[in-house]
C-alpha cells in the first residue's frame, strides 16, 4: 500500500478494511520505502511501549522508511530518542508543563481567546482556522517559551509546509527548515543576551552552566519540537474538535446545556478526530512479531493512532461522537515514556478555546459542512472552517 495514494483520502475507512483482513500491513513511505504498518487497539498499544521498538535513527536498516528528515540542529529531539537521553531531555522540559503550571495558565489563555473572538466581532463569517484556532496556541506557547511578540513569525507558513508538503513545490520544505532554523539560531542568540522567566531562558543557562547536561543541538531541537508540536497539533484539534461538534447538533446542545461535559468532550474530540494519524515511526531492535507477522530487525514499524482510536474492539460504534463515552484509554496521544509531554497544556487550550467560542456565539454555525482536509499523513487537519456567527445581545 502506497501511504500517499488512499490513505490520505480516506484514512478510517482504509483502517477499517486493514484491521479486519492485515492487521499489520507492508506499506510504502513517502520516500518510497517500506515500513510496516499496525492498525489494531491492542497491538498499537503494545508497539508504543516495545522496547524493542526504538525511535533512534541509528537502529534503522539501509533502505528503510526513516521518515522526516531534519538538519542536525533540529534533530537531536524527543521524538528520536530513547532512554537514557530521552529521559534527561524530558526531565529538563517537564516542568513547563507540569499540572499546577498548566492550571495557573488556565486564567491568561482565557483572557487571549476572549482577546481573539473581539476581533472577529458580534456578528459575521470568519474562517475559525486563521483567525482563531491557529492563533491561540502560537499566542500560549510564545509566551510559554519567551518568544518577544516581535520576533512572532509565520509559523503557520512553516509548519504547513512540513506537514503537508506541495508536491508542486518540493522546494518549500527546505526552505521552511532554513527559515527556521535561522529564526530558531537568532532567537538563542536573543535570549542569551535578555534572559526572561521562560522556558528557552532555563533551558540556555542550563546548556551553558552544565554543557554535560544538554548539548547545542539538543538545545535547538528542545526549542523546534516545542514550537512545533505545541502549536500545530494543538492548533489543528480546537479546528477539528470545533468542526466535527458543529456537524452534530444534538451533541452541541448538550455540551451548551451542561458546560461541565466539557473536559469529556475533548477527549472525546481528540479519540475521534486527532491531529495525528500515526506516532512517529519505530525501528525494530531485534526480530519480533506483531499479531503474528514476523518484522526483522531494522525495519520501520509506523503505528497507527487513528486507526486505534476506531477500533470497534475497543470503542463500542467507534465512528459516532458520543459526549458520555468513556474515553480511558485513547491513544490520540500516545502512551508510555513517549505520552504526549504537552498534552495537559493542549486539552486545556481545546477545552477553554470551546467554552469562551460556545459562551459567545450562540448561533454558530458551518458555512460548508462538507469537510476538506488537506493531504498530509502528519497531521488530519482542516484547511479552513468558514463558519457564521452572531453574538449574545445584552439586555438593554
Amino acid at each position: 500500500m502506497d501511504l500517499q495514494g488512499e490513505l490520505i483520502e480516506h484514512p478510517y475507512s482504509v483502517y477499517d478494511r486493514l484491521r479486519d483482513t492485515a492487521p499489520v500491513c507492508r506499506v510504502t513511505g513517502t520516500d518510497g520505502t517500506p515500513a510496516w504498518l499496525v492498525t489494531r487497539y491492542d497491538d498499537v498499544r503494545a508497539a508504543l511501549t516495545d522496547p524493542r521498538l526504538s525511535l533512534d535513527k541509528s537502529n534503522a536498516a539501509e533502505g528503510t522508511y526513516r521518515g522526516f528528515a531534519l538538519p542536525p540542529a533540529l534533530d537531536a529531539n524527543l521524538l528520536n530518542m530513547d532512554a537514557p537521553d530521552h529521559t534527561r531531555i524530558r526531565g529538563l522540559v517537564a516542568r513547563a508543563f507540569t499540572a499546577r503550571r498548566v492550571e495557573q495558565l488556565r486564567t491568561p489563555i482565557r483572557e487571549t481567546a476572549d482577546r481573539l473572538l473581539d476581533r472577529l466581532g458580534p456578528a459575521g463569517s470568519a474562517d475559525l482556522l486563521a483567525g482563531y484556532a491557529f492563533s491561540l496556541p502560537i499566542i500560549v506557547i510564545c509566551d510559554l517559551l519567551g518568544i518577544p511578540e516581535d520576533r512572532r513569525v509565520d509559523f503557520r507558513g512553516w509548519t504547513e509546509a512540513l506537514v503537508a508538503p506541495d508536491p508542486a513545490r518540493p522546494q518549500a520544505v527546505k526552505e521552511a527548515l532554513v527559515a527556521m532554523l535561522g529564526f530558531l539560531t537568532e532567537l538563542m542568540a536573543h535570549k542569551r543576551s535578555r534572559p526572561a522567566d521562560d522556558l528557552l531562558s532555563d533551558l540556555i543557562a542550563v546548556r551553558d552552566a552544565e554543557g554535560d547536561r544538554l548539548s547545542e543541538d539538543e538545545l535547538m531541537s528542545v526549542a523546534f519540537l516545542a514550537l512545533f508540536a505545541g502549536y500545530e497539533n494543538t492548533a489543528q484539534l480546537i479546528g477539528n474538535a470545533i468542526h466535527t461538534l458543529l456537524r452534530h447538533p444534538e451533541q452541541l446542545a448538550l455540551l451548551r446545556k451542561d458546560p461541565s461535559r466539557l473536559p469529556a468532550a475533548v477527549a472525546e474530540f481528540a479519540r475521534l478526530e486527532g491531529p495525528a494519524l500515526l506516532a512517529i515511526r519505530r525501528f525494530a531492535t531485534e526480530d519480533l512479531t506483531i499479531a503474528g507477522v514476523t518484522v526483522a530487525a531494522g525495519e520501520t514499524v509506523l503505528v497507527s493512532l487513528s486507526a486505534a482510536n476506531r477500533d470497534p474492539a475497543r470503542f463500542a460504534q467507534p465512528d459516532v461522537l458520543d459526549l458520555d463515552r468513556d474515553t480511558s484509554g485513547h491513544l490520540a496521544l500516545g502512551h508510555g515514556i513517549h505520552y504526549c509531554l504537552g498534552g495537559p497544556l493542549a486539552r486545556a487550550e481545546v477545552e477553554i478555546a470551546l467554552a469562551a467560542l460556545l459562551e459567545r456565539y450562540p448561533t454558530l454555525e458551518l458555512v460548508d459542512p462538507a469537510p476538506q482536509w488537506r493531504r498530509s499523513l502528519r497531521s488530519r487537519g482542516l484547511r479552513e472552517l468558514s463558519v457564521r456567527y452572531e453574538a449574545v445581545r445584552e439586555s438593554p
